[in-house]
């Protein structure tokens, strides 16, 4: 005779802890292998790569030994919060990852509701398909694209201009510094925007549909619709992922200012990750170029949790 349901449950829940360990191990035992590769690919790649954050103590020299290396305390931080190029590095870093940021967040916004108004199918599948084909592409292809287009001999974004009237005389575009921030959030904007677009895409389709005919019968148009249910329908979405974004506020990127930037416009090209290549690489100062990456790693973490409090204190949705 089959026990009741009562009686099995009280059975559960009477069973040893480590016997309840070994059963769902043995339930879950499929799962728990397959994710082993994983796990270890994460120890080895993301955790144990951890050890060498010690380098940033030490006056690391790769001919020596471990035990060998001389121990320096925190004077690598000391002198990266002291030298004016890293001062003036970390600027550039801040300002080029705000600007993707907010140009990245709006226009891929504005983007996935515009396309979402878009009745024929057809077209909306064309538009969307095109937009998020440059994700695609390598940096190197999209910088040399951009240079061609701002060149002074036949680019097409001077022509452009001058046939509207706008100047005069072709620009320097890439050797004017005043310019460099925003050719780099805007090549950003042409890569990823259509990419950026799909997950809020995802999330206005989720979005109850009886809201909109609702909200017709009372006689809302088209613009209070993505106003007053759009907008409020992917907040969490838009708050999930602005937490997540922050912690990557220090990563400007590495490919477009290196490949894009020269010597007259260093001052405001040179991100961190190029000062970690410069001391790191080409002046074998991999203590400095250590501290650098930490500093990085900590003001991330920072970030994230600190984002992820207030946004809990808002009462707003959380990635933790």
């Amino acid at each position: 005779m089959a026990k009741p349901v009562d009686a099995l449950a009280l059975e559960a829940a009477v069973q040893p802890k480590k016997t309840r360990k070994s059963r769902r191990f043995k339930n879950q035992g499929q799962l728990m292998w397959m994710s082993l590769p994983v796990l270890i690919y994460v120890m080895l790649f993301s955790y144990y790569p951890i050890w060498g954050w010690t380098m940033a103590f030490q006056n690391y020299k790769p001919a020596k030994s471990f035990a060998q290396q001389e121990w320096v305390g925190l004077k690598q931080f000391k002198f990266l919060f002291t030298d004016e190029g890293f001062l003036r590095v970390l600027r550039n870093t801040i300002g080029m990852s705000a600007i993707n940021m907010v140009l990245g967040f709006v226009t891929a916004i504005v983007f996935a509701i515009l396309l979402n108004e878009v009745k024929n199918k057809l077209f909306k599948r064309s538009i969307q398909t095109i937009s998020y084909l440059p994700h695609f592409l390598s940096w190197i292809i999209v910088t040399g694209i951009v240079a061609s287009s701002l060149s002074v001999d036949g680019g097409i974004v001077n022509e452009v201009l001058m046939k509207l009237g706008f100047i005069h005389e072709p620009i320097l575009w890439l050797s004017e510094p005043k310019y460099f921030w925003g050719i780099v959030g805007a090549s950003h904007v042409w890569k990823e925007v259509g990419w950026n677009a799909i997950i809020y895409l995802a999330a206005i389709t989720s979005i109850d549909p009886s809201l909109y005919e609702a909200a017709e019968i009372d006689g809302a148009n088209r613009y209070h619709k993505m106003w007053y249910i759009t907008l409020p329908g992917i907040k969490s979405i838009v708050i999930i992922l602005l937490i997540m974004n922050l912690g990557w506020i220090l990563e400007a990127g590495f490919e477009v200012q290196y490949l894009l930037g020269n010597g007259v416009v260093v001052d405001w090209s040179e991100t961190i990750d190029i000062f970690v290549l410069k001391y790191g690489l080409k002046q074998g100062n991999y203590s400095l170029a250590t501290a650098a990456g930490i500093f990085k790693t900590v003001v991330s973490i920072t970030l994230i949790y600190a984002a992820n409090t207030l946004a809990k204190r808002f009462g707003e949705e959380r990635l933790i």
